[in-house]
Protein backbone atom coordinates (compact mmCIF):
# COMPACT_ATOMS: atom_id res chain seq x y z
CA UNK A 1 0.00 0.00 0.00
CA UNK A 2 1.46 3.38 -1.02
CA UNK A 3 1.85 6.17 1.57
CA UNK A 4 -0.59 8.32 -0.45
CA UNK A 5 -3.29 5.63 -0.36
CA UNK A 6 -2.66 4.99 3.36
CA UNK A 7 -3.06 8.73 4.08
CA UNK A 8 -6.32 8.83 2.08
CA UNK A 9 -7.72 5.87 4.02
CA UNK A 10 -6.73 7.43 7.37
CA UNK A 11 -8.36 10.72 6.38
CA UNK A 12 -11.52 9.04 5.13
CA UNK A 13 -11.89 7.11 8.36
CA UNK A 14 -11.25 10.22 10.42
CA UNK A 15 -8.17 8.67 12.05
CA UNK A 16 -5.00 10.58 12.88
CA UNK A 17 -1.88 9.17 11.31
CA UNK A 18 0.71 7.61 13.58
CA UNK A 19 4.26 8.99 13.28
CA UNK A 20 7.66 8.32 14.79
CA UNK A 21 10.56 10.75 15.07
CA UNK A 22 14.19 9.84 14.49
CA UNK A 23 16.99 12.13 15.75
CA UNK A 24 20.74 11.66 15.44
CA UNK A 25 23.83 13.77 15.97
CA UNK A 26 27.21 12.37 14.95
CA UNK A 27 29.36 14.28 17.42
CA UNK A 28 28.13 15.58 20.74
CA UNK A 29 31.19 17.38 22.11
CA UNK A 30 29.49 18.57 25.28
CA UNK A 31 27.36 15.55 26.09
CA UNK A 32 24.43 17.89 26.72
CA UNK A 33 22.27 16.51 23.87
CA UNK A 34 21.65 20.06 22.61
CA UNK A 35 21.79 19.13 18.90
CA UNK A 36 19.39 16.22 19.39
CA UNK A 37 16.99 18.36 21.40
CA UNK A 38 16.82 20.98 18.65
CA UNK A 39 16.08 18.29 16.05
CA UNK A 40 13.33 16.83 18.21
CA UNK A 41 11.66 20.21 18.74
CA UNK A 42 11.56 20.92 14.98
CA UNK A 43 10.22 17.41 14.22
CA UNK A 44 7.50 17.70 16.89
CA UNK A 45 6.47 21.06 15.44
CA UNK A 46 6.15 19.48 11.97
CA UNK A 47 3.98 16.70 13.38
CA UNK A 48 1.78 19.23 15.17
CA UNK A 49 1.25 21.28 11.98
CA UNK A 50 0.15 18.18 10.05
CA UNK A 51 -2.00 16.70 12.80
CA UNK A 52 0.09 13.53 13.24
CA UNK A 53 0.27 11.61 16.52
CA UNK A 54 3.90 10.98 17.59
CA UNK A 55 3.93 7.50 19.14
CA UNK A 56 7.70 7.12 19.64
CA UNK A 57 10.93 9.11 19.46
CA UNK A 58 14.18 7.31 18.59
CA UNK A 59 17.50 8.94 19.44
CA UNK A 60 21.08 7.99 18.55
CA UNK A 61 23.37 10.53 20.18
CA UNK A 62 27.03 10.92 19.26
CA UNK A 63 26.83 8.19 16.58
CA UNK A 64 27.87 8.78 12.97
CA UNK A 65 25.80 7.18 10.24
CA UNK A 66 28.85 7.30 7.96
CA UNK A 67 31.14 5.45 10.41
CA UNK A 68 29.29 2.14 10.09
CA UNK A 69 28.89 1.77 13.86
CA UNK A 70 25.68 0.19 15.13
CA UNK A 71 22.86 2.69 15.71
CA UNK A 72 20.71 0.90 18.26
CA UNK A 73 17.67 3.17 18.11
CA UNK A 74 17.70 3.24 14.30
CA UNK A 75 17.59 -0.56 14.23
CA UNK A 76 14.83 -0.53 16.88
CA UNK A 77 12.83 1.90 14.73
CA UNK A 78 13.07 -0.36 11.66
CA UNK A 79 11.91 -3.34 13.73
CA UNK A 80 8.92 -1.34 15.06
CA UNK A 81 7.98 -0.16 11.56
CA UNK A 82 7.96 -3.79 10.41
CA UNK A 83 5.36 -4.42 13.14
CA UNK A 84 3.19 -1.52 11.93
CA UNK A 85 3.88 0.88 14.81
CA UNK A 86 3.57 3.90 12.51
CA UNK A 87 3.12 4.93 8.88
CA UNK A 88 5.16 8.14 8.99
CA UNK A 89 8.83 8.75 9.83
CA UNK A 90 9.85 12.32 10.66
CA UNK A 91 13.52 13.37 10.61
CA UNK A 92 15.23 16.75 10.64
CA UNK A 93 16.95 15.91 7.32
CA UNK A 94 17.43 12.79 5.22
CA UNK A 95 21.12 12.66 6.20
CA UNK A 96 20.02 12.06 9.80
CA UNK A 97 18.47 8.75 8.68
CA UNK A 98 21.26 7.28 6.55
CA UNK A 99 24.49 8.09 4.75
CA UNK A 100 25.12 4.57 3.49
CA UNK A 101 23.63 3.38 0.17
CA UNK A 102 23.12 -0.08 1.67
CA UNK A 103 21.11 1.34 4.58
CA UNK A 104 19.07 3.50 2.22
CA UNK A 105 18.08 0.54 0.02
CA UNK A 106 17.00 -1.41 3.10
CA UNK A 107 14.91 1.57 4.24
CA UNK A 108 13.32 1.98 0.77
CA UNK A 109 12.37 -1.71 0.72
CA UNK A 110 10.76 -1.51 4.16
CA UNK A 111 8.87 1.70 3.26
CA UNK A 112 7.39 0.07 0.16
CA UNK A 113 6.34 -3.09 1.99
CA UNK A 114 4.84 -1.32 5.03
CA UNK A 115 3.47 1.82 3.37
CA UNK A 116 5.73 4.17 5.33
CA UNK A 117 6.15 7.79 4.19
CA UNK A 118 9.14 9.96 5.14
CA UNK A 119 8.94 13.67 6.00
CA UNK A 120 11.83 15.98 6.91
CA UNK A 121 11.99 19.44 8.37
CA UNK A 122 14.69 20.61 5.93
CA UNK A 123 14.17 18.59 2.72
CA UNK A 124 10.37 18.19 2.71
CA UNK A 125 8.61 14.87 2.11
CA UNK A 126 10.22 11.96 0.27
CA UNK A 127 7.85 9.67 -1.63
CA UNK A 128 9.71 6.36 -1.68
CA UNK A 129 6.82 4.64 -3.47
CA UNK A 130 7.64 6.40 -6.76
CA UNK A 131 10.75 6.04 -8.97
CA UNK A 132 11.36 9.81 -8.87
CA UNK A 133 11.09 9.86 -5.06
CA UNK A 134 13.54 6.99 -4.71
CA UNK A 135 15.92 8.73 -7.12
CA UNK A 136 15.72 11.92 -5.03
CA UNK A 137 16.47 9.93 -1.85
CA UNK A 138 19.45 8.24 -3.48
CA UNK A 139 20.83 11.54 -4.74
CA UNK A 140 20.48 13.13 -1.29
CA UNK A 141 22.18 10.10 0.24
CA UNK A 142 25.07 10.30 -2.25
CA UNK A 143 25.50 14.02 -1.52
CA UNK A 144 25.50 13.37 2.24
CA UNK A 145 28.09 10.60 1.87
CA UNK A 146 30.33 12.84 -0.24
CA UNK A 147 30.07 15.55 2.43
CA UNK A 148 31.14 13.07 5.13
CA UNK A 149 34.09 11.85 3.07
CA UNK A 150 35.13 15.42 2.29
CA UNK A 151 34.90 16.37 5.95
CA UNK A 152 37.01 13.33 6.88
CA UNK A 153 39.72 14.38 4.41
CA UNK A 154 39.68 17.95 5.75
CA UNK A 155 40.02 16.78 9.35
CA UNK A 156 42.84 14.35 8.47
CA UNK A 157 44.68 17.03 6.50
CA UNK A 158 44.37 19.52 9.37
CA UNK A 159 45.69 16.98 11.87
CA UNK A 160 48.63 16.06 9.67
CA UNK A 161 49.44 19.74 9.15
CA UNK A 162 49.42 20.30 12.91
CA UNK A 163 51.61 17.25 13.49
CA UNK A 164 54.10 18.35 10.80
CA UNK A 165 54.22 21.80 12.40
CA UNK A 166 54.96 20.13 15.74
CA UNK A 167 51.74 21.40 17.29
CA UNK A 168 49.50 19.62 19.80
CA UNK A 169 46.43 18.23 18.01
CA UNK A 170 44.18 17.93 21.05
CA UNK A 171 42.82 15.10 23.19
CA UNK A 172 43.89 14.05 26.67
CA UNK A 173 46.79 15.98 28.18
CA UNK A 174 49.94 13.94 27.61
CA UNK A 175 51.75 12.91 30.79
CA UNK A 176 54.71 15.28 31.14
CA UNK A 177 53.31 18.38 29.42
CA UNK A 178 50.71 21.06 30.08
CA UNK A 179 51.72 24.02 32.24
CA UNK A 180 48.92 26.48 33.17
CA UNK A 181 49.24 29.80 31.34
CA UNK A 182 47.20 31.74 33.89
CA UNK A 183 44.28 32.07 31.47
CA UNK A 184 40.99 30.16 31.59
CA UNK A 185 38.41 28.98 29.07
CA UNK A 186 34.82 27.76 29.25
CA UNK A 187 34.10 24.03 29.24
CA UNK A 188 30.73 22.29 29.26
CA UNK A 189 30.51 19.39 31.71
CA UNK A 190 29.44 16.21 29.94
CA UNK A 191 26.10 14.95 31.18
CA UNK A 192 25.00 18.10 33.00
CA UNK A 193 25.57 20.82 30.41
CA UNK A 194 27.05 23.05 33.15
CA UNK A 195 29.68 25.53 32.01
CA UNK A 196 32.82 25.79 34.12
CA UNK A 197 36.13 27.64 33.86
CA UNK A 198 39.19 25.47 33.21
CA UNK A 199 42.84 26.57 32.95
CA UNK A 200 44.42 26.99 29.52
CA UNK A 201 47.51 24.77 29.32
CA UNK A 202 50.73 25.33 27.39
CA UNK A 203 51.39 21.92 25.82
CA UNK A 204 54.91 22.90 24.79
CA UNK A 205 56.08 23.23 28.40
CA UNK A 206 57.13 20.37 30.67
CA UNK A 207 55.42 19.70 34.00
CA UNK A 208 58.52 19.42 36.26
CA UNK A 209 57.54 16.44 38.43
CA UNK A 210 56.16 14.44 35.48
CA UNK A 211 59.17 15.22 33.29
CA UNK A 212 61.44 14.08 36.13
CA UNK A 213 59.45 10.84 36.29
CA UNK A 214 59.95 10.18 32.56
CA UNK A 215 63.65 10.89 32.95
CA UNK A 216 63.90 8.58 35.98
CA UNK A 217 62.01 5.80 34.16
CA UNK A 218 64.33 6.10 31.17
CA UNK A 219 67.37 5.91 33.44
CA UNK A 220 66.01 2.88 35.30
CA UNK A 221 65.43 0.90 32.10
CA UNK A 222 68.85 1.84 30.69
CA UNK A 223 70.49 0.76 33.95
CA UNK A 224 68.85 -2.68 33.80
CA UNK A 225 65.71 -1.89 35.79
CA UNK A 226 62.19 -3.04 34.94
CA UNK A 227 58.85 -1.49 34.08
CA UNK A 228 57.46 -2.99 37.31
CA UNK A 229 60.16 -1.20 39.28
CA UNK A 230 59.28 2.12 37.66
CA UNK A 231 55.57 1.54 38.34
CA UNK A 232 56.40 1.08 42.03
CA UNK A 233 58.56 4.22 41.91
CA UNK A 234 55.67 6.23 40.43
CA UNK A 235 53.27 4.93 43.07
CA UNK A 236 55.76 5.82 45.80
CA UNK A 237 55.93 9.38 44.49
CA UNK A 238 52.11 9.59 44.37
CA UNK A 239 52.10 10.27 40.62
CA UNK A 240 48.92 9.45 38.68
CA UNK A 241 47.98 9.44 35.01
CA UNK A 242 46.48 12.59 33.49
CA UNK A 243 43.08 10.94 34.05
CA UNK A 244 43.79 10.70 37.78
CA UNK A 245 44.32 6.92 37.81
CA UNK A 246 47.25 4.81 39.09
CA UNK A 247 49.78 4.15 36.31
CA UNK A 248 49.86 0.41 35.61
CA UNK A 249 52.39 -1.73 33.75
CA UNK A 250 50.99 -1.37 30.20
CA UNK A 251 50.49 2.37 30.53
CA UNK A 252 53.98 2.84 31.99
CA UNK A 253 55.57 0.95 29.09
CA UNK A 254 53.64 3.03 26.56
CA UNK A 255 54.76 6.24 28.29
CA UNK A 256 58.44 5.34 27.89
CA UNK A 257 57.99 4.32 24.24
CA UNK A 258 56.42 7.63 23.11
CA UNK A 259 58.50 9.54 20.52
CA UNK A 260 57.01 12.68 22.08
CA UNK A 261 59.37 12.17 25.02
CA UNK A 262 62.31 13.03 22.73
CA UNK A 263 60.50 15.90 21.00
CA UNK A 264 59.60 13.81 17.93
CA UNK A 265 56.30 14.48 16.12
CA UNK A 266 54.22 11.49 14.99
CA UNK A 267 51.27 11.18 12.61
CA UNK A 268 49.38 7.87 12.33
CA UNK A 269 52.22 6.01 13.97
CA UNK A 270 54.93 7.41 11.68
CA UNK A 271 57.63 9.86 12.78
CA UNK A 272 57.40 13.00 10.64
CA UNK A 273 59.90 15.40 12.21
CA UNK A 274 60.68 17.48 15.28
CA UNK A 275 57.92 18.78 17.52
CA UNK A 276 57.80 22.29 18.93
CA UNK A 277 57.67 21.22 22.56
CA UNK A 278 60.34 20.71 25.19
CA UNK A 279 61.84 17.22 25.16
CA UNK A 280 61.75 15.22 28.39
CA UNK A 281 64.72 13.01 27.41
CA UNK A 282 67.40 13.28 24.73
CA UNK A 283 66.95 11.27 21.55
CA UNK A 284 69.82 8.76 22.04
CA UNK A 285 68.45 7.69 25.43
CA UNK A 286 64.92 7.47 24.00
CA UNK A 287 66.14 5.31 21.10
CA UNK A 288 68.00 3.13 23.58
CA UNK A 289 64.89 2.60 25.72
CA UNK A 290 62.89 1.65 22.62
CA UNK A 291 65.63 -0.81 21.62
CA UNK A 292 65.65 -2.36 25.10
CA UNK A 293 61.89 -2.62 25.59
CA UNK A 294 61.16 -3.92 22.08
CA UNK A 295 64.05 -6.38 21.95
CA UNK A 296 62.53 -9.86 21.32
CA UNK A 297 65.36 -11.38 23.33
CA UNK A 298 64.48 -9.31 26.40
CA UNK A 299 63.50 -11.73 29.15
CA UNK A 300 61.00 -11.05 31.87
CA UNK A 301 60.48 -13.18 34.93
CA UNK A 302 57.44 -15.45 34.51
CA UNK A 303 54.96 -15.54 37.34
CA UNK A 304 55.12 -13.29 40.41
CA UNK A 305 57.83 -10.65 40.75
CA UNK A 306 60.80 -12.03 42.78
CA UNK A 307 60.78 -10.70 46.33
CA UNK A 308 64.21 -11.97 47.30
CA UNK A 309 67.61 -10.68 46.21
CA UNK A 310 69.04 -13.91 44.78
CA UNK A 311 65.90 -15.70 43.63
CA UNK A 312 66.42 -17.19 40.13
CA UNK A 313 69.99 -15.78 40.10
CA UNK A 314 71.96 -17.90 42.62
CA UNK A 315 72.90 -21.22 41.01
CA UNK A 316 72.68 -24.72 42.46
CA UNK A 317 76.15 -26.26 42.88
CA UNK A 318 75.16 -29.89 43.34
CA UNK A 319 76.82 -32.20 40.83
CA UNK A 320 75.03 -32.38 37.51
CA UNK A 321 72.51 -29.64 38.34
CA UNK A 322 72.33 -26.47 36.21
CA UNK A 323 69.24 -24.98 37.85
CA UNK A 324 68.84 -21.70 39.79
CA UNK A 325 67.32 -21.48 43.25
CA UNK A 326 64.09 -19.94 44.50
CA UNK A 327 63.09 -18.74 47.95
CA UNK A 328 60.57 -20.84 49.87
CA UNK A 329 59.37 -20.95 53.47
CA UNK A 330 60.74 -23.65 55.77
CA UNK A 331 60.36 -24.41 59.48
CA UNK A 332 56.60 -23.93 59.56
CA UNK A 333 56.81 -20.81 57.41
CA UNK A 334 59.15 -18.93 59.75
CA UNK A 335 62.43 -19.29 57.86
CA UNK A 336 62.67 -18.14 54.22
CA UNK A 337 65.25 -20.40 52.53
CA UNK A 338 66.81 -20.72 49.11
CA UNK A 339 66.22 -24.14 47.57
CA UNK A 340 67.11 -25.61 44.20
CA UNK A 341 64.18 -25.85 41.79
CA UNK A 342 65.21 -29.48 41.20
CA UNK A 343 65.03 -30.17 44.96
CA UNK A 344 68.78 -30.80 45.34
CA UNK A 345 69.70 -30.96 49.04
CA UNK A 346 68.35 -28.70 51.79
CA UNK A 347 67.80 -24.97 52.07
CA UNK A 348 70.03 -21.98 52.87
CA UNK A 349 68.70 -19.24 55.13
CA UNK A 350 67.77 -16.45 52.73
CA UNK A 351 68.42 -13.50 55.04
CA UNK A 352 71.89 -14.74 56.03
CA UNK A 353 72.92 -15.57 52.45
CA UNK A 354 71.59 -12.29 50.98
CA UNK A 355 73.30 -10.22 53.67
CA UNK A 356 76.60 -12.01 53.02
CA UNK A 357 76.45 -11.51 49.23
CA UNK A 358 75.36 -7.87 49.49
CA UNK A 359 78.21 -7.16 51.93
CA UNK A 360 80.65 -8.64 49.38
CA UNK A 361 79.29 -6.37 46.65
CA UNK A 362 79.34 -3.25 48.83
CA UNK A 363 82.89 -3.98 49.98
CA UNK A 364 84.12 -4.43 46.40
CA UNK A 365 82.36 -1.27 45.21
CA UNK A 366 83.90 0.70 48.11
CA UNK A 367 87.51 0.02 47.12
CA UNK A 368 89.71 2.68 45.57
CA UNK A 369 89.91 0.75 42.30
CA UNK A 370 86.12 0.35 41.97
CA UNK A 371 86.18 2.57 38.89
CA UNK A 372 87.97 -0.26 37.08
CA UNK A 373 84.69 -2.22 37.26
CA UNK A 374 82.91 0.24 34.98
CA UNK A 375 82.63 -0.75 31.36
CA UNK A 376 84.33 1.72 29.00
CA UNK A 377 82.09 3.81 26.80
CA UNK A 378 81.67 2.37 23.31
CA UNK A 379 84.45 3.50 21.01
CA UNK A 380 83.73 5.07 17.66
CA UNK A 381 80.01 5.76 18.24
CA UNK A 382 79.21 9.16 16.76
CA UNK A 383 75.77 9.92 18.20
CA UNK A 384 75.19 13.05 16.10
CA UNK A 385 76.07 11.23 12.88
CA UNK A 386 73.84 8.29 13.79
CA UNK A 387 70.90 10.61 14.49
CA UNK A 388 71.39 12.31 11.12
CA UNK A 389 71.64 8.93 9.40
CA UNK A 390 68.41 7.75 11.09
CA UNK A 391 66.54 10.87 9.97
CA UNK A 392 67.76 10.43 6.39
CA UNK A 393 66.63 6.79 6.32
CA UNK A 394 63.17 7.71 7.65
CA UNK A 395 62.92 10.43 5.00
CA UNK A 396 63.89 7.88 2.36
CA UNK A 397 61.14 5.54 3.55
CA UNK A 398 58.59 8.37 3.31
CA UNK A 399 59.76 9.32 -0.19
CA UNK A 400 59.64 5.68 -1.27
CA UNK A 401 56.02 5.40 -0.08
CA UNK A 402 55.13 8.54 -2.04
CA UNK A 403 56.74 7.13 -5.22
CA UNK A 404 54.80 3.89 -4.79
CA UNK A 405 51.56 5.81 -4.27
CA UNK A 406 52.22 7.80 -7.47
CA UNK A 407 52.92 4.62 -9.43
CA UNK A 408 56.56 5.54 -10.12
CA UNK A 409 57.82 2.32 -8.51
CA UNK A 410 56.06 -1.04 -8.44
CA UNK A 411 55.35 -3.25 -5.41
CA UNK A 412 58.52 -5.35 -5.81
CA UNK A 413 60.73 -2.24 -5.95
CA UNK A 414 58.89 -0.67 -3.01
CA UNK A 415 59.21 -3.83 -0.88
CA UNK A 416 62.91 -4.27 -1.69
CA UNK A 417 63.74 -0.62 -1.01
CA UNK A 418 61.73 -0.62 2.24
CA UNK A 419 63.40 -3.81 3.50
CA UNK A 420 66.88 -2.38 2.89
CA UNK A 421 66.02 0.96 4.52
CA UNK A 422 64.43 -0.67 7.57
CA UNK A 423 67.44 -2.96 8.04
CA UNK A 424 69.73 0.08 7.94
CA UNK A 425 67.49 1.90 10.40
CA UNK A 426 67.57 -1.04 12.83
CA UNK A 427 71.37 -1.00 12.68
CA UNK A 428 71.59 2.72 13.39
CA UNK A 429 69.08 2.40 16.24
CA UNK A 430 71.05 -0.48 17.76
CA UNK A 431 74.22 1.66 17.70
CA UNK A 432 72.39 4.55 19.35
CA UNK A 433 71.13 2.16 22.02
CA UNK A 434 74.64 0.83 22.58
CA UNK A 435 75.89 4.39 23.12
CA UNK A 436 73.13 5.31 25.58
CA UNK A 437 72.66 2.18 27.72
CA UNK A 438 73.81 2.95 31.22
CA UNK A 439 76.23 0.77 33.19
CA UNK A 440 74.29 -0.61 36.21
CA UNK A 441 77.23 0.31 38.46
CA UNK A 442 76.90 4.03 37.74
CA UNK A 443 75.65 5.66 40.94
CA UNK A 444 77.53 3.19 43.13
CA UNK A 445 81.11 3.76 42.01
CA UNK A 446 82.89 6.79 43.43
CA UNK A 447 80.15 7.84 45.84
CA UNK A 448 81.14 8.80 49.44
CA UNK A 449 78.97 6.12 51.08
CA UNK A 450 78.39 3.03 48.90
CA UNK A 451 76.23 1.29 51.51
CA UNK A 452 73.88 4.26 51.75
CA UNK A 453 73.66 4.43 47.95
CA UNK A 454 73.01 0.67 47.83
CA UNK A 455 70.20 0.92 50.37
CA UNK A 456 68.61 3.65 48.23
CA UNK A 457 68.26 1.27 45.26
CA UNK A 458 65.11 -0.73 44.68
CA UNK A 459 65.27 -4.53 44.53
CA UNK A 460 65.30 -4.66 40.72
CA UNK A 461 68.40 -2.44 40.52
CA UNK A 462 70.20 -4.44 43.21
CA UNK A 463 69.47 -7.69 41.37
CA UNK A 464 70.80 -6.14 38.14
CA UNK A 465 74.08 -5.25 39.89
CA UNK A 466 74.28 -8.82 41.21
CA UNK A 467 73.80 -10.28 37.72
CA UNK A 468 76.41 -7.85 36.34
CA UNK A 469 79.16 -8.37 38.91
CA UNK A 470 78.95 -11.73 40.61
CA UNK A 471 78.25 -15.39 39.92
CA UNK A 472 77.04 -17.15 43.09
CA UNK A 473 77.02 -20.96 43.29
CA UNK A 474 75.62 -22.81 46.32
CA UNK A 475 77.73 -25.94 46.95
CA UNK A 476 76.74 -28.77 49.26
CA UNK A 477 77.21 -27.51 52.86
CA UNK A 478 79.01 -29.40 55.60
CA UNK A 479 76.80 -30.95 58.28
CA UNK A 480 76.79 -29.85 61.92
CA UNK A 481 78.21 -26.83 63.73
CA UNK A 482 80.76 -24.65 61.91
CA UNK A 483 84.06 -23.42 63.45
CA UNK A 484 82.47 -20.03 64.15
CA UNK A 485 79.87 -21.73 66.34
CA UNK A 486 77.00 -21.31 63.91
CA UNK A 487 75.38 -23.70 61.48
CA UNK A 488 75.72 -21.66 58.25
CA UNK A 489 78.54 -22.93 56.03
CA UNK A 490 79.96 -19.83 54.36
CA UNK A 491 82.65 -21.94 52.69
CA UNK A 492 79.95 -23.66 50.64
CA UNK A 493 79.13 -20.32 48.98
CA UNK A 494 81.27 -20.06 45.86
CA UNK A 495 81.59 -16.61 44.26
CA UNK A 496 83.18 -15.57 40.98
CA UNK A 497 83.59 -11.93 39.91
CA UNK A 498 82.44 -11.26 36.36
CA UNK A 499 84.41 -8.03 36.04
Amino acid sequence: MSPTLRAAIDTATGGRQRAVIYCRISQDRTGANLGVDRQREDCEALAERNGWDVVEVYVDNDVSAFSGKLRKDYRRMLADLELGTATIVIAWHTDRLHRSPTELEEYIDLSERRGVSTHTCQAGSIDLSSPSGRMTARILGAVARQESEHKGHRVAAARRQKAKAGLWSGGLRPFGWGVPTGETKKKTVKGTGEEIDVPVLDMTKLVPEEAAALDAGTDQILAGGSIKGWVRWLAGKGLLSTQGKPIEHGTARDLLLRPRNAGIAVYRGEEIGKGKWEAAVDEPRFRAVVAVLTNPARTTTPGPTPKWFGSLIYECGYEGCKQTVICTLAGGGNYPSYRCQNQCGGGRKAEVLDRYIQDLLIERLSRDDAADLLQPAPDGVNVAALQLESEQIRRRLTDLAALFGAGTVDMAQFAEGSDVARAQLEGATAQLARAAVKDPLVGLVGVPDVRKAWEGLDLDRRRTVLRTLLKVTLRKPRPGRMPDGGYFDYDAIETEWKR
